[in-house]
């Protein structure tokens, strides 16, 4: 379990933190495969929350798995990286989150990970 301790959120139409408290857990596999599911809460820049719920999947040769390990910093390409995040939002201007099927691509750093997510049409 590794604990979320806070984030930022940029997107058309969103802008917010990630606050603190929420957590990733993760099963490792023997094959080096891992399976992701994170809980965490935006705070929107207009004081609404949304809770999320992320799971996916990353995986990566055993070379980069060891480099990720060590704290290198890899090319993304080179991990697979995907998630569906469901988004929990009372009504009011965030409601459509509620409304759509989301994809995220996750790129693992040193000191963070990166999400790019896409509202699937």
């Amino acid at each position: 379990m590794i604990p979320i301790t806070g984030g930022r959120v940029n997107g058309p139409g969103l802008g917010g933190v990630i606050l603190p408290g929420g957590a990733d857990l993760q099963t490792i596999r023997p094959d080096g495969v891992t399976l992701l599911q994170a809980r965490y809460t935006i705070r929107f820049a207009d004081g609404q929350t949304a809770g999320v719920i992320n799971t996916g999947v990353r995986g990566a040769s055993s070379d980069v798995v060891r480099r990720l390990t060590a704290g290198e910093v890899v090319d993304p390409a080179l991990c697979y990286f995907r998630a569906t995040p469901v988004f929990e939002v009372g009504p009011g201007p965030h409601g459509w989150l509620t409304e759509s099927v989301f994809l995220s691509l996750g790129e693992r750093l040193p000191d963070r990970v990166r999400l790019k997510v896409f509202r699937v049409d």
